[in-house]
């Protein structure tokens, strides 16, 4: 309760955009909530500004627009994608995988269907189901995705030179747009990250941000820095972009390291936003990841982080989730969670020379 008038309670995120287009939007869906071409983009929209602003009301929405469609069979080619990719973003990885499953049995030419459940198996750490989705994209007429999808699961197995080639290779393609040479530059600095090559990394992450300044790729430069060991260009990094949680998470963890000015103000921030998520009881396993972190790195908990990242591990399983996982076992000094960690790379087929180097 507000003791003062002048006390705030909250700031609301400022709106971007056009809100009168949003508001129309809105309005027509409201009348005729079973028109796909209204439901589809209002839910685009909700679930762009959930990106933006860290805030998953947003994703909620995306999906309440979406209602009229409580049968994934019976639901449009459209909608259907739309909720998976709500999904994928909420870490919701299985039911995504099935929902893109549906959509390809129906349409075995949808490339962005193909392309996000690669994605989303790649995520899962089961490569060969990735590989197969990436072989279908070529089918279907989707020839440089496919090739830089392969080219990513190569890199993770640990062809790297084979990774890295090709993807140099197609972000050179003369005349594609920013956003797509945005993605392949980032998917070839991490994949160099992986194989130790962290000059052409760090090359190849400012390639990127050059061609489009990306929020994924801003994050996945800070963590970067990050495991670099160089907190104050993480915090330059990301000093200036809006503060949701995944940029907010690497700030506090910087700005705790390098003890910055505004470090202590941004590990409040951020150990309070992590209480009210944990309020929705599915917070603690779908972002366990990013509690894991704050646990190692601010807290400096390293047997909270590697029950976190434990957890974190049985559904997400990304290059940064098994190097988190294999930094709390380190750094709880527990033999068996490091053998436990070894494990579950060698049985996904990861290759990373990080994860050489901790375990």
């Amino acid at each position: 309760m507000p003791t003062s008038d002048s006390q705030v309670i909250e700031v609301l995120p400022a709106v971007g955009g056009d809100r009168a287009e949003e508001r129309r939007l809105r309005r027509e869906w409201a009348a005729n909530p079973a028109d796909a071409s209204l439901a589809v983009p209002l839910s685009q929209r909700y679930l762009e500004q959930a990106r933006a602003d860290g805030d998953p009301r947003r994703a909620g929405l995306a999906l309440a627009a979406l209602k009229a469609w409580p049968e994934p069979n019976k639901a449009p080619e459209d909608v259907l994608l739309m909720v998976a990719t709500i999904e994928q973003y909420l870490h919701e990885f299985d039911k995504a995988g099935a929902h893109l499953e549906n959509l390809v049995r129906r349409q075995p030419a949808h490339a962005q269907g193909w392309l996000t459940l690669a994605t989303v198996r790649r995520v899962q750490g089961r490569y060969a189901d990735s590989d197969k989705a990436c072989e279908a994209l070529a089918a279907a007429n989707a020839a440089l995705h496919a090739q830089a999808c392969k080219a990513e699961n190569a890199g993770l197995r640990g062809d790297f030179d084979a990774g890295i080639d090709t993807l140099t290779r197609l972000a050179r393609t003369p005349r594609i747009d920013a956003g797509t040479r945005n993605w392949l530059l980032t998917t070839l600095a991490e994949t160099q990250a992986r194989a130790g090559q962290f000059d052409r990394a760090e090359a190849s992450y400012r390639a990127a941000l050059a061609s489009r300044d990306d929020g994924y790729t801003l994050v996945s430069f800070a963590d970067f820095l990050l495991n670099r060991q160089r907190a104050a260009d993480a915090l330059a990094l990301l000093k200036t972009q809006p503060r949701n949680d995944a940029v907010l998470l690497r700030l506090a963890i910087a700005g705790a390291v390098a003890k910055s000015p505004d470090g202590a103000r941004d590990v409040r921030e951020m150990r309070e936003r992590i209480r009210l998520a944990n309020q929705r009881p599915e917070a603690r396993t779908t972002h366990a990841r990013e509690q894991a972190m704050f646990a190692l790195w601010v807290d400096a908990s390293p047997e909270r982080a590697l029950q976190l990242a434990r957890a974190n591990a049985k559904h997400q399983r990304e290059p940064l989730d098994l190097l988190v996982l294999a930094q709390a076992a380190r750094a709880s000094g527990q033999q068996a969670a490091m053998a436990e960690a070894d494990s579950l790379r060698k049985d996904m087929g990861l290759h990373d020379r990080r994860l050489d180097e901790l375990l």
